[in-house]
C-alpha cells in the first residue's frame, strides 16, 4: 500500500511495474534491475536514441542497409529440417514491385506462422539487405498488421537496456508508463516558466519520451530542462525544509573559555594552519550562537580536519558538556581515537572508543560513563546510533566521511541530545556543482593549506608491463626501511572478484618476499583487518613491509613508514578515490612515491585522469576535474556517495538549474513553510513524486 500521505493523483505511477499491460513476473524482474519496481522509475528512462521508421518504400525502390517499414503480402514459409537447426527459417514475400525474403535464425515455427500467416498483408520493419543479388531482412525488428501503421511508422525511441529485455517490450512498458502519468497541479512559478518557454509537466514527459531526431535527445532541449528542473527543485525544497526545521530548533549557546584548547595547543607539535585557525572560528561562532549548528568541514587528505573536530568537541567540554565523533568503519574510528586521546589527555579530558565490537559487562560500563556525563568525548561507529546509548547532555555530534551517511543518520545522531550541534567532516573535497545540489542545508568551511612539514608525493605512471621494474622498486623501498601500500585493481562491481585479485597478487609477492607481505580486503572481519593493519603499521609482531589491499585502505589509514604506494590498473579508478590512496603515503619525514600501473586497453578519458594525478595534488582541483571527467554519480566512489540520485539531472548540463532551484526553494520556505497556498500544495505533490517524501515532513504544521 502506498504511505497514506501520498497524493492519491499519484497512486497509478507509484504501482508495481507488473500492473503495466504485458509486463508479467518475468519481464517485471528485468524491468526492476534496469529502471525500479515502480511504473514511476520508468518515466525517468529517458531515450538515448532514436531509429526512424517513417521510411516505407516499393521493394523496387528500397535503399539495403536503411530502416525501412514495409507493406507485404505474406508467402510460402519454409522451415528447417527438424535435425538441422543451423539452417534458418525462411519466409518468402512480396509486394506489386518486386520480393523479399525474411530469415530468422532458430525460429519458432509456432510463433512464425501466427505473426506472419500466409496469404496475408502484414507491416514489417527493419534493416534489409542484398545477399547473393536478393533482397533479405534478418530478424525484422517489428511485424504488425496494416492497420497498426500509426504505432510502426514513427520515430521509435531507443533506451538503454540490461539482458532479457528487447526494445519492443521496453519501448512498450514505458510508453504504457507515460499513458499513466496524471495531470498534475503546476508547481512553477508561472513566470519563470513562460520565460523558458517550458511546457506542463505531463507534456513534457511525454515530449522527452518522443524524440523526432537526434536534438531531441540533448539535455537542454525544453522538455529536458523542464524535467531535469522539477528533479532539482524537488531536492532542493527538500534541503530547504530540513535546514529550515533545524534553523528553528532553538539551540543552546555552547561557549567555553577556551582553556583545555590552549593546554592543546601547548602539547601540539606544529602550530595550525591559518585555514585550521579560520574553520575553528567559524565552528566556536556557530555554536555559541542560538540556532543549531550544521557545518561542512571539507579538508584534503591530510588537512588537518581531526585536530580542528577535536578543538569543537573541547569547546562543548569546556562549557560542561558532551562531545561525539562518528566515524563510517571501526579502523578509521580507531584512528580518530588514537590522533584526539593522547591530545585530549593532555588537556586532562577522558576520551572513549566505542563499536560494536565492544560487548557485555565493558559495554555496560562505557554505557553508565556517558549516560552519567563521567566520559565527556567519546569517538564510535554507527554504533553509537543505538537507542541504548545515551548522553547526559550532548553538545556537539561530528560525522566523518560523512558522504556514507545520508541525512536521516545524521539527523538521528543530532536527535541523542537536546539542540544539538552538527559538524561534517568529508575528505573528498566535494565540487562546487555538487555542494549545490547535495549539501544547500549546510555552511561550510575549507581546509585548503597543508600542514608543516608535509611532503609532496611524487606521481608517476608506467604500463602495467614494467611489473617486475615495480618488484624491483619495492625491494629497494623496504631494504631501506620503507613500507610499501600495493593496491589491486577494481575488477568489476563485484567484492568476490576485487578479494580474488588481491589474494592473487599477495602469493606472488609472497614468493618474492615471503611472510613480510599482508593483504587485508572488504571479506575479512574488522578483527582479521586490525590485526594485520596492526602488524603493518608496527605495532604488532611479526611485522609487515608490504600490505597487499582492495580499497577497504582509502580512508584514514595512517602509517608514517608507508614511502611507497602502487596501485595496479589505476584506469579503472575515479581520480578522487586515487588521490585519496595517494594520501595514505608521505605521512612521515621521508620522501614517498606513488605508482600508477596502467593497463594496455588505456582510453582517452583515464589517461587525462592519470595525466591529472601527475599534475597536481590540490584535492579540490582534483574533485573538480573528477566531475568533468565522470559526471555526478561516481564523484564520491560507487554510488554511496549520499548524493541525490539524479534521474533526469545532467549536472554538467544542467548546472545553470541549481542556482536558480536553490533561490526558488529558499524563497518557498520563507514564504509558505507549512507548504499550504495553492503553489505549495503542488510542491507537496512534487516531492512525493520524487520521493523526497521525508521532507514534507519538515513542512511546518500549525
Amino acid at each position: 500500500m502506498p504511505p497514506r500521505s501520498r497524493p492519491e493523483v499519484l497512486f497509478p505511477i507509484f504501482a508495481p511495474v507488473t500492473a503495466l499491460k504485458g509486463v508479467g513476473p518475468r519481464i517485471g524482474k528485468h524491468i526492476e534491475r534496469l529502471a525500479g519496481e515502480q511504473i514511476v522509475d520508468l518515466l525517468w528512462h529517458l531515450p538515448t536514441g532514436i531509429v526512424d521508421r517513417r521510411y516505407s518504400p516499393a521493394l523496387q525502390d528500397l535503399e539495403p542497409g536503411r530502416v525501412a517499414t514495409l507493406e507485404l503480402k505474406i508467402g510460402r514459409h519454409h522451415p528447417p529440417p527438424v535435425n538441422n537447426r543451423r539452417i534458418p527459417y525462411r519466409i518468402d514475400c512480396s509486394d506489386a514491385t518486386g520480393e523479399i525474403t525474411l530469415v530468422y535464425f532458430h525460429g519458432r515455427k509456432d510463433y512464425l506462422t501466427g505473426a506472419l500467416p500466409e496469404g496475408e498483408t502484414r507491416l514489417v520493419s527493419g534493416t534489409a539487405e542484398l545477399y547473393d543479388g536478393r533482397l533479405q531482412m534478418t530478424h525484422p525488428d517489428m511485424v504488425a498488421r496494416p492497420d497498426e501503421r500509426e504505432t510502426v511508422m514513427r520515430v521509435q525511441p531507443v533506451y538503454p537496456l540490461t539482458e532479457g529485455l528487447s526494445q519492443n517490450v521496453l519501448g512498450k512498458a514505458i510508453a504504457g508508463a507515460v499513458e499513466r502519468a496524471p495531470e498534475l497541479p503546476e508547481w512553477l512559478d508561472p513566470a519563470f516558466r513562460s520565460g523558458r518557454g517550458w511546457d506542463d509537466w505531463r507534456a513534457s514527459l511525454h515530449a522527452a519520451h518522443s524524440p523526432e531526431g537526434g536534438k531531441d535527445l540533448l539535455p537542454g532541449t525544453n522538455a529536458r530542462m523542464r524535467l531535469a528542473y522539477d528533479e532539482i527543485l524537488a531536492s532542493q525544497l527538500a534541503i530547504s525544509l530540513v535546514r529550515a526545521h533545524v534553523r528553528r530548533q532553538p539551540g543552546r549557546p555552547t561557549a567555553g573559555d577556551g582553556h583545555l584548547r590552549e593546554r592543546v595547543r601547548a602539547a601540539l607539535p606544529f602550530a595550525l594552519t591559518g585555514s585550521q585557525e579560520a574553520a575553528i572560528a567559524d565552528i566556536t561562532g556557530d555554536m555559541a550562537g542560538d540556532h543549531r549548528m550544521l557545518r561542512l568541514l571539507q579538508g584534503d587528505v591530510g588537512s588537518g580536519k581531526t585536530v580542528v573536530a577535536l578543538m569543537a568537541m573541547l569547546t562543548a567540554v569546556e562549557a560542561g558538556r558532551q562531545a561525539a565523533l562518528m566515524a563510517p568503519t571501526e579502523i578509521l574510528a580507531q584512528q580518530h581515537h588514537a590522533t584526539i586521546a593522547p591530545l585530549a589527555e593532555a588537556a586532562g579530558v577522558a576520551c572513549v572508543l566505542l563499536t560494536g565490537r565492544d560487548k557485555g559487562k565493558a559495554r555496560a560500563g562505557l554505557l553508565e560513563r556517558l549516560a552519567s556525563g563521567e566520559v565527556p568525548i567519546v569517538v564510535g561507529t554507527h554504533a553509537l546510533f543505538q537507542d541504548d546509548i545515551a548522553f547526559e547532555d550532548l553538545a556537539l555530534a561530528v560525522v566523518d566521511e560523512q558522504h556514507r551517511f545520508g541525512v536521516h543518520q545524521r539527523m538521528l545522531l543530532a536527535d541523542k541530545g537536546k539542540d544539538v550541534d552538527v559538524l561534517l567532516m568529508t575528505a573528498t573535497p566535494i565540487p562546487r556543482t555538487l555542494m549545490l545540489a547535495a549539501y544547500g542545508d549546510l555552511d561550510e568551511s575549507q581546509l585548503r593549506d597543508k600542514p608543516a612539514g608535509r611532503k609532496p608525493v611524487r606521481t608517476t605512471t608506467a604500463s602495467i608491463e614494467r611489473l617486475d621494474d615495480a618488484v624491483a622498486g619495492v625491494r629497494r623501498q623496504i631494504e631501506s626501511g620503507g613500507k610499501v601500500f600495493w593496491v589491486c585493481p577494481l575488477v568489476e562491481e563485484s567484492e568476490t572478484a576485487d578479494v580474488a585479485a588481491a589474494t592473487a597478487r599477495h602469493a606472488a609477492l609472497q614468493q618474492r618476499f615471503g611472510e613480510r607481505v599482508g593483504l587485508v580486503h572488504g571479506r575479512m572481519s574488522g578483527k582479521e583487518k586490525d590485526g594485520v593493519m596492526a602488524r603493518f603499521a608496527g605495532a604488532d609482531q611479526p611485522a609487515l613491509d608490504i600490505l597487499v589491499a582492495t580499497t577497504v585502505i582509502e580512508v584514514g589509514v595512517d602509517v608514517p613508514d608507508a614511502t611507497v604506494m602502487v596501485i595496479e590498473h589505476a584506469e579503472r579508478f575515479g581520480l578522487a578515490q586515487l588521490h585519496q590512496l595517494r594520501g595514505r603515503i608521505g605521512r612521515g619525514s621521508r620522501e614517498a612515491t606513488c605508482l600508477l600501473l596502467f593497463g594496455r586497453e588505456i582510453g582517452e578519458t583515464a589517461r587525462e585522469r592519470l595525466r591529472v594525478l601527475r599534475e597536481t595534488d590540490d584535492g579540490f582541483e582534483i574533485a573538480e576535474q573528477d566531475l568533468r571527467l565522470r559526471g555526478a554519480g561516481d564523484v564520491l566512489g560507487t554510488r554511496q556517495s549520499g548524493l541525490p540520485e539524479f534521474r533526469l539531472v545532467d549536472l554538467d548540463a544542467h548546472s545553470e538549474l541549481l542556482a536558480i532551484a536553490r533561490d526558488d526553494a529558499r524563497l518557498i520556505v520563507e514564504r509558505d513553510p507549512e507548504l499550504k497556498s495553492a503553489r505549495g500544495n503542488a510542491l507537496r505533490t512534487l516531492l512525493y513524486l520524487f520521493e523526497r517524501d521525508a521532507a514534507v515532513r519538515y513542512a511546518r504544521t500549525g
